[in-house]
């Protein structure tokens, strides 16, 4: 029940309307009998400095933040974590009573279900697909699990050169980066294929980031990793698993990193059991054992 004490949790970006945010965190929130709830709050660009001035009128809690205010709202911050500094991008931001924080749990989800596991990664090849902001948050958990050979694959160099200079004076190391056509080189090499581009996204669900004949270079045992959460398994991912791959969707990535975010609001414990189940069943997956 919304009630005149309930403080004030959200997600703010521009487009809002399809995030999947609100359910999985009210669905948390009403679990555990706290005083909450968690809004879609649709920011546009040249709205966001209004914006956070207006939140923390309202004493509004925390907020996540995503596409397209990730790295426009560092400016803003009077502290950033050392994570979100080395990733150059923000998508949790909490009040420090004066101000306003930032982090990125962007990591911590890309990890969590890598880190079940429980392997040695050091001698793991990694090989991302995509150069933008979500390729930089797996760079980053590559080199948390310990990964040393992080490969980077874009389409356009100057961009892949920006890619690269930005980690130089970063705790991360440097990731090597190779235009497309090493795609079939690569993926040859890949203990770790991820993809973080949207191609095989809802609605173009048969397009694969590459195609079925540079997947059969994927080496059976290798784990492909999708971002995408929907649809699922995406195309990609049924084809790696025909290949003998493990596969991983993006779903558990937007579970844990929203379930960090939401334990460091509430400074508690929160259900991710229950924060996944309501996602599966929202978007009508089965569940898997």
């Amino acid at each position: 029940m919304i009630k005149g004490t309930t403080k004030l949790l959200g997600v703010i970006g521009s487009p809002i309307e399809h995030s999947l945010s609100p359910v999985m965190h009210n669905a948390a929130i009403a679990e555990l009998g706290v005083d909450y709830v968690y809004l879609a709050m649709p920011v546009k660009p040249a709205d966001l400095e209004v914006a956070l001035a207006g939140f923390a009128a309202i004493n509004l809690r925390g907020f996540s933040v995503t596409i397209p205010h990730k790295q426009a709202i560092m400016p803003f911050l009077s502290e950033i974590s050392p994570i979100a500094q080395a990733v150059g991008a923000v998508n949790t931001v909490w009040h420090t009573g004066t101000s306003w924080a930032g982090t990125n749990t962007d990591v911590e989800g890309f990890v969590a279900p890598l880190k079940a596991y429980n392997r040695d990664w050091s001698q793991t090849v990694a090989v991302i697909l995509g150069a933008g902001g979500a390729a930089r948050a797996v760079v980053a958990g590559c080199a948390e699990l310990g990964i040393q050979e992080i490969h980077v694959i874009g389409r356009n160099r100057q961009k892949l050169d920006a890619f690269q200079q930005s980690w130089v004076n970063s705790a991360v190391p440097v990731p090597a980066i190779h235009t497309w056509e090493k795609v079939p080189q690569l993926i040859s090499q890949a203990n770790l294929l991820v993809n973080t581009t949207p191609v095989g996204m809802h609605p173009q669900v048969d397009q694969m980031p590459v195609s079925a004949a540079e997947m059969k270079n994927l080496n059976a045992g290798a784990i492909a990793y999708d971002l995408i959460y929907t649809p699922n398994p995406t195309q990609f991912l049924k084809v790696a698993a025909e290949m003998g791959a493990t596969a991983i969707d993006g779903l558990e990535m937007l579970v844990q990193q929203g379930a960090t975010a939401l334990q460091m609001w509430l400074q508690q414990p929160v259900p991710v059991d229950v924060m996944r189940q309501s996602l599966t069943q929202h978007l009508g997956l089965k569940v898997k054992n």
